[in-house]
Order: C-alpha cells, then structure tokens, then sequence
C-alpha cells in the first residue's frame, strides 16, 4: 500500500471508528447469515457518474482493516478524471469481509470523489487565470484531512489546516482587539516569524485600514464585484488578496477575472454531491 497524502497513521483511527459504527459488535449479520464462511470472489469498485476521484487510499485502508487477507488492487488513482461506467478498483477474498467493508469504504470514496470533482469544476472554470481556489475549516468533524486532500486531488489548496497553523484575524477579534491595526500588531508580537497574519474585512473602508498594516493577506467578505476590483487596484506592499463569501459556480469566474489572488470556498467541502460509486460482483 502506498500512502502518498494523507498518512496512514493519521486516518487509521477514523477509518475504524467507521467501521465500527456500521458493524458493531455484531458484524453483518446479513451476510454472515446468507453467505457461506469460505466463499470467496471478485468485487469491482465502478464509477456511476463523471468525475474525479478521491479517497482511494480510505477505501484500501477499509477493506484492509476488515480483512488483512483482502487484495485490492487501484485501477484509477486519486485525482483521475472518471467517466460513467469506468471500473476503478478490483477487490479479490473473502466474500463477507468485502461485503462488510463494502458502505464504508463507499462512503469515504463517494463523498471525497465529489469534493474532488466540484473543485475541478471550479478550477476549469477559473483556468484562463492565474486565481487558485482554496479550501476552508467548514468541514466534516474528524473528516478534515480527508476532505482537504480530496479538495487538492481537485486541483485546490489550502488554506489553513486548522487553528494551529495560520493566524486569521475575524471580525470578533477585532471587536475584542478594538481596531484592525492593534490587532495585527498583538498577532505579530504573539506568533513567530514562520506564522502568517491574515485579517477579514467586510468593506473598502476597513481594507484601507488593513493596508496601513504589515498583514501578510487580507480576506474580502462578501465584497461587491466592484469593490473586488477597486481593492485590487489600490493592492501594495505584496499583500495577497482573498475573496470569499457565498462562491457559487455562477459567480466564481467574474470574481476571479477581477484580479485577486485567492478565492476560498467552504461550499466545496460541506456541501459537495457525492459522487456515484458502486461495488459490483463478477
């Protein structure tokens, strides 16, 4: 098994808590009660839909946990393109393990192939500039790293893994802090050189303030298509420009096209269609 992103040991824990969840401490007692012990067989893991896929690895992972004797062997990778019909995946053993393991793995793999595949959507929609669209923490609870790695295998990035990892400066900090320059300067005195300081503004005015500032980002909520525009040309020191607040595919290219450097999108992770994925039996 090659695990490229994310790492083994930081899914492990997930996987089996799922898979005890839909098991129990009884198992399947469907298939234990129809399918002889010894029976084996070839299952295939197919696409229904156009997409992209993502969660290979959560689906391996699974049937490996149910039953180490299990082969699975990857036909499409993570980050494919898929049509309709295509087989991505063969799974050979034990016919009640695979069975067992069968909606679990499915429902990593269906729902992290279609965060992969609606950010695709919106990476072809964007490609003719140099915009790149980033993910968000409105994911799923204890789903983060498998959600934010399905957003990359969509051609996304992130934006910041969690609390921990990039300073973000909202409009409760700033009520607290009391102004936008007082609180970059708290952030800056309180994090080290390696930490980024980004800070969220709902309005020209407040940009303006956030520009005076040695803030290396700065977010524009929900900002008019105009104001988008009149905050770039007025953009200096280098700062990077993000826009964000309720992206849609209807509206991302016209934000994009009006020069910032990011657009990030919670939609991609809590709200994506799952993809269709099934296990057929030869």
């Amino acid at each position: 098994m090659i695990f490229n992103s994310p790492p083994k040991f930081s899914i492990e824990k997930v996987i089996k808590n799922a898979l005890y969840e839909d098991l129990g401490q009884q198992g399947d007692i469907t298939s234990n009660s129809v399918i002889p012990p010894e029976s084996k067989g070839n299952f295939f893991l197919v696409s229904r839909a156009e997409g992209v896929i993502s969660g290979m690895y959560a689906a391996e992972l699974t049937f490996e946990i149910m039953d180490k004797s299990l082969e699975f062997e990857s036909i499409i990778f993570d980050g494919s393109k898929v049509k309709k019909g295509d087989t991505i995946a063969e799974i050979r053993g034990n016919t009640q393990s695979i069975l067992s393991g069968e909606r679990t793995a499915l429902n990593f793999l269906s729902h992290l192939s279609g965060i992969a595949s609606s950010t695709k959507e919106m990476v072809q929609l964007i490609s003719k500039t140099n915009v790149k669209i980033v993910s968000t923490r409105k994911t799923t609870p204890n789903l983060r790293v498998f959600e934010k790695n399905a957003v990359k295998d969509g051609g996304g990035v992130n934006h910041r893994f969690g609390l921990y990892d990039g300073i973000l400066i909202k409009d409760n900090h700033l009520a607290i802090a009391g102004s936008i320059k007082e609180a970059v300067s708290k952030a800056r005195l309180n994090s080290g050189h390696m930490v980024n300081v980004e800070i969220e503004v709902d309005n020209l005015s407040q940009y303006k303030d956030a520009l005076e500032t040695s803030a290396d980002a700065i977010l524009l909520d929900n900002f008019s298509l105009e104001d988008l525009k009149t905050a770039v040309s007025i953009k200096k020191n280098n700062v990077t420009l993000e826009a964000s607040g309720k992206i849609t595919k209807d509206s991302i290219s016209a934000i994009a096209e009006t020069g910032v450097d990011l657009i990030s999108s919670g939609w991609l992770t809590h709200s994506s269609p799952a993809l269709d994925i099934g296990l057929d039996f030869k």
